[in-house]
């Protein structure tokens, strides 16, 4: 049978890997956080920049009036 000192050595073993874990968790999370925070502010940027798009295509569309025929026809 295992004696006291072995189970309290397993058990602190035990303590120091969840611990490890628990850091290794919210390290992940805290790049997870950012990482969301950079895809939110580039789906905003998309947005306006397809805002400005659309209204830039409809202006020149606006704009397209046909030439008038040289002169000489």
């Amino acid at each position: 049978m295992s004696s006291s000192p072995d189970i309290q050595q397993r058990l602190d073993d035990l303590e120091q890997h969840i611990m490890h874990q628990d850091s290794t968790i919210q390290d992940l999370n805290d790049v997870t956080l950012q990482q969301w925070d950079a895809i939110k502010a580039l789906h905003e940027k998309l947005a306006r920049l397809e805002a400005k798009i659309q209204a830039a295509e409809t202006a020149a569309e606006a704009d397209m009036t046909p030439e008038p025929p040289p002169p000489h026809y």
